[in-house]
């Protein structure tokens, strides 16, 4: 495994490098998000992690341009900030996950394990439903031949439930297989307005509402 880690913090860069050496990952050490492109392109990356500081307004743009050098490297952001909207912001991004500073490294280890394992199980997986395409190892969703663009959290909402299509699924599981994040403090209502975005880009009757709290997807529509 073959880290790359972008962070203009030195210190916390090295300590990182250190912590993936006693892990037995190999790892390589950028101070500027400009080069990011240019070094996925050069060399094999199993996952990135990056500072949310190196850049202040345009980061999702930053995520997106490392998703057209390299779209299927789960990328693991670092972060000071803590509050529910950057947390959906970050979720609604190309983004993988996130961890917020001061972080334990032996977490930062798990959700390492976790990413790269998710994203081993979706390559070269396709989901087909009706009319509906998903292709997991460019992560496109198609309706008969058009594209249909989703955000990054609307595409692994769609994939979790399309997984478990015959299941019946709470917002509680939702938000913490999908979201990470379930507690008193975050909004659950976040789950309805996402399965909103869904039907209103695919079709009303794909995701079915049982008792205002459980979603079940259709499998003939």
């Amino acid at each position: 495994m073959k880290i790359l880690i972008v962070e203009d913090n030195k210190i916390v860069s090295n300590n990182i490098s250190k912590y993936l050496e006693l892990e037995n990952i190999k790892s390589k050490q950028l101070f500027s998000w400009k080069w990011i492109n240019l070094e996925l392109k050069t060399d094999s990356y199993d996952l990135v992690i990056m500072d949310l500081w190196l850049w202040e307004d345009d980061w999702i743009d930053i995520i997106r341009k490392i998703r057209n050098a390299s779209m299927n490297i789960p990328i693991l952001i670092l972060t000071a900030r803590d509050k529910i909207k950057d947390k959906i912001s970050w979720f609604n991004s190309w983004a993988d996950d996130y961890l917020t500073k001061p972080f334990n490294y032996e977490e930062l280890i798990l959700r390492i394990n976790a990413l790269i394992r998710r994203d081993f199980t979706t390559k070269n997986e396709t989901i087909k439903i009706w009319k509906l395409k998903i292709d997991k190892n460019q992560k496109i969703v198609k309706i008969a031949s058009k594209i249909i663009h989703l955000s990054k959290l609307e595409y692994e909402l769609l994939t979790y439930m399309l997984n478990y299509k015959w299941k019946i699924i709470s917002k509680k599981e939702l938000l913490e297989k999908v979201w990470w994040e379930y507690d008193d403090f975050f909004p659950s209502r976040t789950v309805d307005i996402y399965i909103w975005y869904l039907r209103k880009k695919l079709w009303k009757k794909l995701i079915k509402t049982v008792r205002w709290e459980w979603y079940l997807i259709k499998e003939e529509i």
